[in-house]
Formats: structure tokens, C-alpha cells, sequence
């Protein structure tokens, strides 16, 4: 069974489906190793982890597919990709989506904001029109053709147009083909009311940041909105960026690593990037 089979079967199953956002393959086989059944790649994280610069369309869509084929072939469960805007028009993101596809991912978000877009929850987008986006929708469901890819409609409408247009946008991406829609950056709780109320037959997706646009919920509060998928994609980013500012000024101030507690050892990391597995292969294959 591909990981895309695997993924809509998970879909399937009743309740709301919690994605930690990764941007390494460290993080995502941590995500595995805790039990979580689908793992979520951050295109806000891989660029900020990759360049050091901002989610403003900086990271290139051959840089984005090296790192999420890499991640993807590190773990065994499901792997939804952020493919930002499939980086150009239909024909661009038919040859995006057959390298998706032959990557081994699950599921993909394709977003209508012109490019270079920025993070969904930053000042200054703009959206490319509805009708462009139904055919790069329309071009993915080809691309994809018999591999079951599920493809996730997005649209950063809310902020430049407003909620009644980012909920039509969400129903003509729907009709073009999507397998789940994306409401970007809700303003309030009303927003995200509101949205559920539009699509009660629609699986929706929810975007938890913090100190984002949109108020914190919980998997629990979002499910009972109605709500079938809630990502935290920069979660994970954030606090390993904190941790390792910590340990570093510990560091800077102390001369030494030693008393800062927060520290994962050695022979802990060795457990999560399975160098047991490779200590047998290593004496199985001994020369």
C-alpha cells in the first residue's frame, strides 16, 4: 500500500487527525517514533532551517523537493508536503506534483497566492485569481493520476479579499478537485465557525501558529467545529530554536555544556537515528 493509500485510510477513520509540523528528518522520525500517524512538512521550517530567511518564496521548488524527498524516505508513515504554490502555472506544477508523486508522499497543499508568496500569516500577500488556481488544481489531479496523492486547496484569500471570497475560492477548489480544503490565516473564532458552516460535507484543515493570526486551539475544540485535520506546523521549530539559544548561552557563559538540563546525551540520539540497526547490519556484513 503507498503511504497515500495509507494516508486516506487514516482520513477515513472518525475524529480530528493532529499533524506536527517538521523540517528535518530528525524531527520527523521523533514524530514517528511518538506514535503520531502522519507527519507534516513546514515550508516556513525547511526555509528558515535551509537558508535562514524568511517564507517570502526564497527557498526554490528544487530545494523544497530535495529536502521533503529526503524526509520522506526517512520514515514509515504518511507525509503531507507544503508545495507552497507548485512554483508556476499548471504545466509548472504538473512536473512538481509527478516529482511529488514519485517522491512517496501522501498529500500535498497547493496555495493560490502569486508568487513569490510569503507565510500565510505575514503581512502583504496577494492572490493570484480563482479561476488560474481551479486549473493548477485541475493540473495536480492529472499529475497525480492513479497514485491517490491527496491534494489540499488553499487559499490566502481571507486577508487581501476577505472571508466571504476565501470561502467561494474554497468551494471552486473543491469542485476542481481537491480532497480537502485550507482556509489560511481565520482571523477570530467566528472566522473558523464561519467556515465550518460553509463546508458541513467538506473535509477542512486548520493551521495552529503561535502568536499567528488565527486564536490557539485545541485538536478537541477544531474537531468539534468540524474540522478533519489541524496542523501545528511550527511548533516543533520553534522550540528547538529556543532550546538551542538556551544551551548556547549556557554555553557562552558557563565555558562548558555541563549542568545545562535540557540536554538530550549521546547514546539517547543514537536510539533515534537507529544507529542500533546499523551496529548489525555492520557485523552482519563485516569484512
Amino acid at each position: 500500500m503507498s503511504q497515500a493509500q495509507k494516508l486516506r485510510q487514516i482520513l477515513e477513520q472518525p475524529g480530528i487527525l493532529t499533524l506536527p509540523g517538521i523540517y528535518d528528518c530528525i524531527g520527523a522520525q521523533m514524530v514517528e517514533q511518538l506514535g503520531f500517524e502522519v507527519v507534516f512538512t513546514s515550508g516556513f521550517g525547511i526555509a528558515g532551517s535551509t537558508l535562514g530567511r524568511p517564507d517570502y518564496g526564497l527557498l526554490t521548488g528544487t530545494e523544497m523537493l530535495y529536502s521533503v524527498g529526503r524526509i520522506a524516505q526517512s520514515i514509515s508513515i504518511p507525509l503531507v508536503a507544503d508545495i507552497d504554490t507548485g512554483y508556476g502555472n499548471p504545466l509548472n506544477v504538473i512536473r512538481t506534483v509527478t516529482d511529488i508523486v514519485q517522491l512517496g508522499v501522501a498529500g500535498i497543499l497547493l496555495e493560490d497566492q502569486e508568487w513569490p508568496k510569503k507565510c500565510g500569516h505575514m503581512e502583504g500577500k496577494r492572490v493570484i485569481s480563482a479561476e488560474e488556481h481551479v486549473e493548477k488544481i485541475k493540473a495536480a489531479v492529472h499529475a497525480r493520476g492513479a497514485s491517490g496523492l491527496v491534494i489540499i486547496g488553499r487559499t490566502d484569500a481571507r486577508a487581501p479579499l476577505g472571508l466571504e471570497e476565501a470561502i467561494r475560492r474554497g468551494r471552486a477548489y473543491y469542485e476542481a478537485g481537491a480532497d480537502i480544503i485550507f482556509i489560511e490565516a481565520p482571523q477570530s473564532i467566528e472566522d473558523l465557525k464561519a467556515i465550518a458552516s460553509a463546508f458541513p460535507d467538506v473535509p477542512l484543515f486548520a493551521n495552529m501558529i503561535e502568536g499567528g493570526r488565527t486564536p490557539l486551539l485545541t485538536a478537541q475544540e477544531l474537531q468539534l467545529l468540524g474540522y478533519k485535520i489541524v496542523v501545528f506546523p511550527l511548533a516543533g521549530l520553534f522550540a528547538a530554536t529556543k532550546a538551542m539559544a538556551n544551551c548556547f548561552r549556557h554555553l557562552k557563559e558557563h565555558g562548558t555544556t555541563a549542568g545545562f538540563e535540557d540536554l538530550m546525551n549521546f547514546q539517547e540520539f543514537e536510539q533515534i537515528i537507529g544507529v542500533p540497526k546499523y551496529r548489525q547490519l555492520e557485523q552482519q556484513f563485516k569484512v
